[in-house]
């Protein structure tokens, strides 16, 4: 259920170099500080990585291993971001109900007939570099065995912006036909089969992680397809009995695809940076805050669902007048004004262009509004 890394080695590439010649390796660590080990990417966040690639300032920490729970709170912005313990623990326990004897009940959902005689291999290894690689093996011996098989937990690695991310999905099944198929498990509820399309959105976008990953394992592996369409496990109703739906991810899978090509590599936004920039969560609140906003955020309310910084930088973004923090759509209505001021402004023909259709738009809503408060009044 968990699909986070865990511990394991810098996930910065060693070979890169910044601008001032040094290795990026050592540079990420002295941005998120000497002493803290990196934090992992996982596949929640390279979905959100997926949905803002604008956002240079979580594209940089996340490549960083930065802990930005931790930066964030040291800024004076907590978040209640991430699951209750509570959540954690009712989650795992649905996992291991659903594979719970060597995964039959879970294999019984993807119609296999006989769940008993599938092969369930070994994917532990020393460090998530072995794993990966163990799991590449496992899934090319299954392709190969041409048998059903489950692999609990395997690990699959994924670069992005320069920054390898290892990624843990709940199951990956291997028919045997060479089909691989991502399991996603969830603790959610699935009401006379429907669930929340909120969630089931969200662990669309995270199983579509999943399978651009895979999909680098399957290039080499012959007879080997990955399935654009996942297995999500939920609670049936109010019990604790698993009831499995097939959703298809292929939308989710172009959009991560096309976003995460879009992003920058992470030692170009460290290079960039003025010398003396940390965001070890240690330091004054004074430097913490200049170096967080020496990198471009692009924020948007979603955001507030996603990320740990989201409260800091939507306070940032209110303090500016920025629209940003109206939402995606109404910035986009907004055309070239970029401040509730600017738009005010407009609105009240005190400035811009009456020729702009943004301009033309605001005016006549004012002009409306001015009008029914006036018929009001009069009434």
């Amino acid at each position: 259920m968990n699909a986070s890394l865990g511990s394991g080695p810098d996930p910065t590439p060693p070979t890169a170099r910044a601008d001032a010649g040094v290795p990026v390796r050592q540079r990420l660590a002295e941005l998120r500080g000497p002493t803290r080990p990196p934090h992992p990417l996982d596949a929640r966040a390279l979905a959100a990585l997926a949905a803002n690639p604008g956002c240079e300032r979580r594209t940089l920490l996340d490549g960083a291993g930065v802990d930005k729970a931790a930066l964030a709170a040291a800024l004076g912005s907590p978040a209640p971001y991430g699951q209750s313990q509570f959540a954690f623990m009712r989650g795992n326990a649905f996992e291991a109900r659903v594979k719970s004897d060597g995964g039959t009940e879970l294999l019984r959902l993807l119609g296999v007939a006989d769940p008993e005689a599938a092969l369930t291999p070994d994917v532990s290894a020393a460090g998530p570099e072995g794993r990966t690689a163990r799991t590449a093996l496992a899934l090319r011996e299954a392709t190969t065995a041409k048998a059903w098989t489950l692999l609990d937990h395997p690990m699959l690695a994924l670069e992005v912006a320069g920054t390898p991310a290892y990624l843990e999905p709940d199951a990956v099944v291997v028919h045997p036909d060479g089909h691989w198929t991502v399991v996603e498990i969830k603790s959610f509820p699935m009401l006379d089969g429907s669930a929340d399309p909120a969630k089931v959105g969200a662990a669309a976008r995270q199983a579509a992680v999943y399978v651009l990953a895979l999909e680098r394992v399957a290039a080499r592996v012959p007879g080997a397809e990955v399935g654009h369409h996942v297995l999500l496990v939920c609670p049936k109703d109010f019990s604790n009995l698993p009831t499995g739906s097939v959703v298809d991810v292929r939308k989710q899978l172009s959009v991560t695809r096309r976003q995460l090509a879009r992003m920058r590599r992470v030692e170009e936004l460290a290079a960039a940076l003025p010398g003396g920039t940390s965001f070890d969560p240690s330091g004054s609140t004074e430097e913490l805050l200049a170096s967080v906003e020496a990198v471009g955020a692009a924020y948007a309310p979603e955001c507030l669902a996603a990320c740990e910084l989201a409260f800091h930088c939507r306070g940032r973004a209110r303090e500016a007048g920025a629209v940003e923090a109206l939402g995606r759509s109404v910035r986009g209505e907004l055309g070239g004004l970029s401040t509730v001021a600017e738009v005010l402004d407009a609105a009240h023909g005190r400035a811009g262009d009456p020729a702009d259709p943004a301009v033309a738009a605001l005016r006549r809503a004012a002009a409306l509004r001015a009008e029914a408060l006036a018929a009001r009044g009069g009434g």
